[in-house]
């Protein structure tokens, strides 16, 4: 199921004009996993800023690392493209799956599903990283798959934080969970650190939920609030919190996947959330 071109569209600044294309997973046949890869594309693509993205465009030169971005209930990927053509512009590979029954106008709707959407999130990342060594694919050759990041917003931030239950890959070095749920599971596996965001007025994921969810993590963890906030204005450009968001899950990529600590490390919002570590920053 691809998403109508003006879907997956949005003015996206950076270092990067970007490229979009759309790929049929799935996870046995009752779990089609239509997915949205948004990627650091070359020259033929435009300009960076344009505001434009382009279908299968080429890759740009070099090896770009990946993001998981997963939507929330009766939402889709390119509900998010404001968020995920940003970071595609600043040189990552966001993958965006539509799940099943959680989708916006999904046959069969249920919550219930989100349990089983972790798996279907590794499902897809393990899907996208062989095509890094599939010959003539528009990826081989072009993707970092050492290192991913878990992103998601509300349902998709409960995704995004179940996917680190014990014995996950040691390839998950990060999550970004936004106005996410409380999880039914129990963090373990290899350390990984987490950013939370939440909004202190949140109707529908209460900040306080976001906290306990935040105390329970036993690794590097972050929470920037975004006071007086709801539970997602903050992800339109031009909304009160948009540049706080923007800021800090781009400087947490450019950490945890490119190993900059300067992004970590410099005054912003991200080290805000982290707190000062002179084991790092000095």
């Amino acid at each position: 199921m691809a998403a109508a071109p003006g879907d997956t569209s949005a003015a996206a600044p950076g270092a990067y004009p970007v490229g979009v294309r759309i790929l049929a997973f799935d996870r046995g046949p009752g779990r089609p996993l239509p997915t949205t890869v948004w990627y650091p594309a070359g020259p033929s693509a435009g300009h960076p800023g344009t505001g434009t993205v382009a279908r299968d465009a080429e890759v740009a030169a070099g090896r770009f690392p990946l993001v998981i971005f997963s939507h929330g209930l009766q939402s889709r990927p390119e509900d998010h493209v404001q968020m995920t053509t940003r970071w595609a512009a600043a040189g990552f590979v966001v993958i965006a799956p539509a799940y099943p029954y959680t989708r916006k106008n999904a046959p069969g709707y249920t919550r219930n599903d989100l349990v089983n959407q972790p798996a279907d999130a590794w499902a897809v990342v393990t899907g996208v990283s062989r095509l890094d060594g599939t010959p003539g694919d528009l990826f081989a050759g072009h993707l970092d798959t050492s290192d991913v990041v878990a992103a998601g917003h509300s349902g998709g931030a409960y995704t995004a934080a179940a996917m680190f239950t014990r014995g996950h890959s040691a390839r998950l070095r990060g999550a970004i969970v936004i106005a996410g749920a409380r999880p039914r599971f129990e963090f373990g596996g290899p350390p990984a650190a987490m950013l939370f965001i939440h909004g202190d007025a949140d109707p529908t994921v209460p900040y306080s939920t976001g906290r306990s969810v935040y105390a329970r993590v036993p690794w590097d963890k972050g929470f920037l609030t975004l006071h007086g906030l709801n539970h997602g204005s903050y992800l339109s450009p031009g909304r009160a919190g948009f540049n706080e968001v923007m800021t800090s899950t781009t400087d947490f990529l450019r950490w945890r996947l490119d190993g900059d600590k300067h992004a970590r490390c410099a005054p912003g919002p991200l080290r805000s959330a982290f707190g000062p570590d002179k084991s790092l920053c000095g």
